[in-house]
């Protein structure tokens, strides 16, 4: 047995026994990733550690640790309350509101993990708030981040028509980039009516319109706001003061937004200093907030990016590739193509996944028997719309910062629907976009 087919083997076991077994994925992925690149490829520790991502560890723990200073402080309150009033009460139009939002920041040129580690922490706390399925809430912010990253300035529109052009293949941005948004929105739309959706819209309706008007009417000077869920909590009525403290966050989140945004700083660094600066000038309300960052996820994502960076520089992703580029049947060996795009950009970088793959196809596309624009998008849908995945950066943002309670569950799920899109994405790209090329 091959080296390679070892790894992927010791991979599926390290789901397997996960999955049987109460024990942090990662923690398993952590030694396998030890066990496999030392007896089976023969590499140092060092090499081994080298796969840890050093930059998904310090975003996932600067933006936790930032967000949950602001929740602690009724910062992230304010937001939500004033979110509300921007949507006139009625809370089934936020999920989104944050899709478009998330589309909008990548569409212009932001990183999607950037976007996400923005946006993900209010409209989880606003999921939370409203009781909006937080599952639903994660999935939207997610596609819409996606989507809008493929547009001609974004950044996987940009990598994927770099790639397009070098290869001297013809290329379109324009169905690229619509066929991608358009994958997304259909996945939102699937969430966002099997995760509660309709009973949000029904929620709203039956809504007394006076109580929608109190809701929709604030007044920052009393702070009086209502819930929409027609049950108040004790002391959650009233929209929280912006005091020194609160605003002094806004300041801090403002400048996080603009520094990665604008400025393409670290965002994980960026938070981190926002955060640290404000626990310098309010310690007080920095007690707990530590505790509170999701070591756990941060632990599962690690472990498993890390093995699965191994089998990257061993070049078993390769090794799979070059299989898939000598399959005789050029329509099996798209679909095939598309499927390894989403497994592996599930667990890596989906940046990485579309400049390693597209020329892997050059070979069969220049036979002229594949349509290279509907296999191109294919590829970029299939290995794009996985990121909800929770093992991926936006998947790992989303689970970060759900509820306490709720963090195990929104794992699951999120892992449930990560695999299944890894599957049906490549099925109907193959028969929407490479099928009719191949029969024309």
């Amino acid at each position: 047995m091959s080296a390679e087919v070892v790894a992927l083997v010791v991979l599926v076991l390290v789901f397997l026994i996960a999955t049987v077994r109460s024990i942090n994925m990662g923690a398993l992925a952590l030694v396998a990733a030890f066990v496999v690149g030392t007896a089976v490829f023969g590499v140092e520790v060092s090499d081994v550690l080298g796969g840890f991502p050093a930059n998904l560890f310090v975003i996932l723990v600067g933006v936790t640790y930032l967000f949950a200073l602001a929740r602690n402080n009724g910062t992230v309150d304010w937001i939500v309350h004033r979110a509300v009033v921007a949507v006139r009460g009625r809370v089934a139009l936020m999920p989104w509101v944050m899709f478009v939002v998330c589309a909008a920041i990548t569409a212009i040129g932001a990183a999607s993990p950037a976007a996400v580690a923005i946006v993900a922490p209010v409209a989880m706390g606003f999921a939370a708030r409203y009781r909006i399925n937080p599952v639903m809430m994660g999935l939207m912010v997610v596609q819409g981040a996606t989507g809008g990253s493929f547009s001609p300035i974004g950044i996987f529109g940009a990598i994927t028509n770099g790639v397009v052009d070098k290869s001297h293949l013809p290329g379109n941005p324009a169905v690229l980039f619509f066929s991608a948004m358009g994958a997304c929105a259909l996945i939102s739309l699937v969430g966002f009516l099997t995760l509660g959706g309709t009973k949000l819209l029904q929620r709203d309706r039956e809504t007394p319109k006076e109580q929608v008007a109190t809701l929709a009417r604030t007044d920052t000077s009393t702070g009086s706001a209502g819930d929409p869920a027609g049950d108040p909590e004790p002391g959650d009525d009233a929209l929280p003061r912006l005091d020194a403290q609160r605003s002094l966050t806004l300041v801090g989140l403002l400048v996080l937004a603009v520094g990665a945004l604008v400025f393409d700083l670290d965002i994980g660094f960026l938070a981190l200093a926002v955060a640290v600066a404000l626990t310098l000038i309010f310690p007080s309300a920095a007690r707990g907030t530590v505790d509170k960052i999701s070591w756990g996820t941060v632990l599962l994502v690690g472990g498993i990016v890390t093995y699965v960076s191994l089998l990257e520089d061993q070049g078993t992703v390769k090794w799979l590739g070059d299989g898939v580029a000598h399959v005789g049947a050029p329509l099996v060996a798209a679909f095939l193509i598309c499927l390894i795009g989403a497994v592996v950009s599930a667990f890596a970088s989906t940046t990485g996944i579309l400049g390693a793959l597209i020329p892997l196809a050059v070979p069969f596309l220049q036979t002229g028997q594949v349509g290279a624009v509907g296999l191109v998008t294919a590829l970029a849908i299939s290995s794009s719309v996985v990121d909800c995945s929770p093992f991926s950066t936006n998947g790992a943002l989303v689970v970060a910062n759900a509820d306490v309670s709720e963090r195990d569950s929104v794992f699951k799920r999120l892992m449930t629907w990560g695999m299944t899109i890894m599957v049906v994405a490549p099925v109907l790209c193959w028969v929407i976009l490479v099928v009719p090329g191949s029969l024309s």
